[in-house]
């Protein structure tokens, strides 16, 4: 078996939403102070021990929480289509992370999504 690394950053938004369908409060538009945790594995070191810099993880984190950070979710894709519950946020953070940053020796493994200090998601893939 080889060796497996996993690294992990935090990172945080602010964004709003609505949840269509929903029966209660959250199909009132609201915003939360969204904070993401990104777990990557490694299964081998570089050169100098590194699976991979943790400001590569930054970077390209920072990139994709750009595109959500202060705006209202329910109007840009995919969550103009696509509910923006925590779940559904969490598998499109990991889809992009994962295309982002997935090589020969490195994986996303997990994006743990918290909505607010109390609740979160985790969404992973086998």
């Amino acid at each position: 078996m080889p060796p497996r690394y996993t690294l992990k950053i935090l990172a945080d938004f602010a964004a709003a939403h609505l949840l269509r369908g929903y029966d209660g409060a959250c199909s009132r538009l609201h915003g939360h102070n969204w904070k993401v945790e990104v777990e990557v594995v490694a299964t081998a070191l570089d050169a100098i021990g590194m699976g991979v810099d943790f400001k590569v993880i930054k970077a390209a984190t920072r990139d994709v929480l750009a595109r959500l950070d202060h705006y209202n979710l329910n109007e840009i894709p995919p969550f103009d289509t696509v509910n923006p519950t925590a779940e559904n946020l969490a598998a499109f953070l990991y889809g992009e992370l994962s295309k982002a940053l997935n090589t020969d020796t490195v994986t996303v493994s997990a994006i743990t999504l918290w909505e607010t200090d109390r609740a979160c998601v985790t969404y992973t893939e086998d």
